[in-house]
């Protein structure tokens, strides 16, 4: 069964890390999804841009397109992985491992539909940053 595991945390904070402070933390995740990558149990992992940058698409009788993130919550939708896991409880044990020593939400949910891309490549300029 395929679990996305989706990563909350203040952007503001993140925002304010050093890119030495931001390369220990993704460094430190590298490790669990490294060994989860050579088993052919990583799928894709994206890290998304600020929310600034984001804009909402409401459907309806008319689409409506609004600029900026889609909820008013502290922690805002960073990034997420994709995993293959016998169940849950596998699902949940790595997001804690991923985690583990930092002040990250993860939110695990079954994947109902999955189409792999194609190419994985860096899409906008300042996840380089």
């Amino acid at each position: 069964m395929l679990y996305a595991i989706l990563c909350y945390h203040d952007e503001k904070v993140v925002e304010s890390w050093t890119g030495e402070e931001d390369a220990a933390v993704l460094a430190k995740r590298e490790q669990v999804t490294g060994k989860l990558a050579e088993q052919g149990r990583l799928g894709p992992a994206a890290r998304l841009t600020y929310t600034a940058e984001a804009v909402t698409v409401r459907m309806g009788r008319q689409p409506v397109v609004t600029d900026g993130p889609f909820a008013e919550t502290k922690e805002q939708l960073l990034g997420f992985y994709v995993l293959d896991c016998e169940n849950i409880d596998e699902a949940v044990r790595i997001a804690k491992e991923i985690g583990r020593d930092e002040t990250v939400t993860f939110e695990v949910r079954p994947v109902r539909l999955y189409k792999p891309a194609g190419e994985v490549r860096q899409a906008a300029k300042s996840a380089a940053s």
